[in-house]
């Protein structure tokens, strides 16, 4: 009869209207229908199946309780259970709702739970579906329940095609990441059996969990993988400068490595970037507290870089490592002093002689460098000279090895000056014999040019001017002038 509300309930038939807008699970026997529900009602007796009419009934009881919306969904999902828009709807509304009333899970367990047990009966026919699951997956993902969500990501990754995995995957490693721990851990381990390519992604895990020993081996066999490709676009020499970062800023963590070596290696393989390895070898020793050991890393990188840049590096982290020693000893001796200890005066000293003496040899070891670069600079070896200043040892010495370095042909500046130098820096120490030993010798060199072969026969000839020996200024002017008996050499090769 019109305007009379009938119930669905066999057990009261004066059930009340009124629904309550929280419960735990919505039963059926709650709903009550009214006269503008019963065209629907018979509509849905007629087709239980019908998709269609199910979401009209849905549409129509839109603006109704949340409550009554839920027993006509349970309804529709009863009839439809393998309905992927059904139960989707249904799905989204639950979870609108729970997140409108904004209650935590400890507040609100028994409401979080339902909703669980939603998603559970409906993956039973669509565990298939994709979106079904990370719905869920997402929904525990705001609760503290870490094991049920592993689980629930195990099972999706079971229920699944392989390949709809990594929509899966992506939630997966931002939640492990975000618990972090051994379930973080398992997790990638588990993701690298399927994409080997993502091992930088672990190894950052690796070093935020301070598993300096595993990222550093996980990285050395990326480094040693001739077939591996960053996923991040790093180079080949990123990721040994991210190994040389870990094993020289943690050298106590790890251990299953040959860290000198590995670096050793590294400052052959990229000679460009030479200064900056040295340094990390050095630093290696200096956090272990082998102080002897890093000052020989330094000795040995100042006296074979190849370029200026790196031997700056070297230096300055070198000076830098001096300083910090004495000051740590001085700090010492003032602390021993004020207690009334001895103080070890002598060690001092002798680090800051050894100091002292570092400052001095740096513009011998740039010179160095530049030698290396090019030992056949004229102009280098010359400056070289200039540096020794008054110690005749030291620039014979360098005269002597400049002059059978210096390949002739390949001189870079006149060869010839070096010579006519040598010479002169005998004649000004009043050795005139060995001046004229030097001009003889010199007289003998395949020079570029003829022009640089005259400028020799006539610096000579002057110096014996010079020293008042006429006769011999004339017989070197003959000897000069007498053709070759080589049939080879072009005196107008210019």
């Amino acid at each position: 009869m019109p305007g009379e509300k009938k119930s669905t309930s066999k057990r009261s038939k004066a059930a009340s209207a009124a629904v309550p807008d929280s419960m735990d699970v919505v039963l059926e026997d709650s709903i009550s229908i009214t006269d503008k529900d019963l065209a629907f009602e018979e509509d849905l007796l007629r087709n239980p199946y019908s998709l269609r009419h199910w979401l009209r009934y849905l549409d129509h009881h839109a603006s109704s309780p949340i409550a009554q919306q839920f027993v006509v969904y349970e309804r529709a999902v009863k009839e439809l259970p393998g309905s992927y828009k059904l139960w989707k709807a249904y799905l989204d509304l639950r979870r609108q709702h729970l997140s409108k009333r904004d209650l935590p899970y400890v507040k609100a367990q028994e409401e979080w739970e339902s909703v669980d047990d939603c998603y559970e009966r409906a993956l039973v026919l669509l565990h298939k579906m994709p979106r079904i699951w990370i719905d869920y997956l997402e929904h525990l993902m705001a609760t503290p329940r870490i094991t049920k969500t592993r689980k629930t990501f195990d099972k999706a990754l079971r229920s699944i095609p392989i390949t709809q995995h990594i929509r899966i995957w992506s939630l997966y490693l931002g939640w492990a990441k975000k618990i972090g721990g051994e379930t973080a851990l398992k997790v990638y381990k588990r993701y690298l059996k399927l994409e080997p390519n993502h091992g930088e992604d672990y190894v950052d895990l690796l070093v935020s969990l301070a598993r300096y020993d595993e990222a550093a081996s996980r990285l050395c066999k990326m480094i040693n993988n001739e077939n591996f490709q960053s996923r991040h676009g790093k180079s080949h020499y990123q990721l040994w400068r991210q190994l040389c970062d870990i094993i020289c800023s943690h050298p106590k963590d790890v251990k299953s490595l040959p860290i000198e070596r590995i670096i050793r290696s590294g400052i052959k393989r990229f000679t460009d970037q030479t200064g900056r390895l040295w340094n990390d070898l050095a630093k290696y020793w200096i956090l272990l507290n082998h102080f002897e050991k890093a000052r020989d890393v330094y000795e040995e990188a100042v006296t074979s870089v190849m370029t200026v840049r790196d031997f700056t590096q070297v230096f300055d982290a070198y000076a830098e490592f001096e300083e910090s020693v004495i000051s740590a000893k001085m700090e010492a001796a003032e602390v021993a002093e004020a207690e009334g200890e001895e103080v070890d005066q002598m060690d001092l000293d002798m680090r800051l002689m050894r100091l002292e003496r570092l400052m001095e040899r740096r513009p011998f070891l740039v010179n160095e460098v530049l030698l290396r670069q090019n030992p056949n600079s004229v102009h280098e070896w010359q400056k070289r000279v200039e540096l020794w200043g008054d110690n005749a040892q030291k620039v014979v010495e360098t005269y002597t090895k400049a002059v059978t370095t210096i390949h002739p042909k390949k001189a870079d500046g006149k060869f010839n000056s070096l010579w006519i130098n040598f010479a002169k820096f005998y004649e000004e120490g009043n050795d005139i014999t060995s001046a004229r030993t030097i001009f003889e010798k010199a007289t003998k060199v395949n020079y570029k040019t003829v022009n640089d072969l005259a400028d020799v026969w006539c610096e000579y000839a002057e110096m014996e001017l010079r020293n008042e020996n006429y006769d011999a200024a004339l017989q070197v002017m003959g000897r000069a002038t007498i053709p070759s008996k080589q049939k080879n050499i072009a005196f107008h090769d210019e």
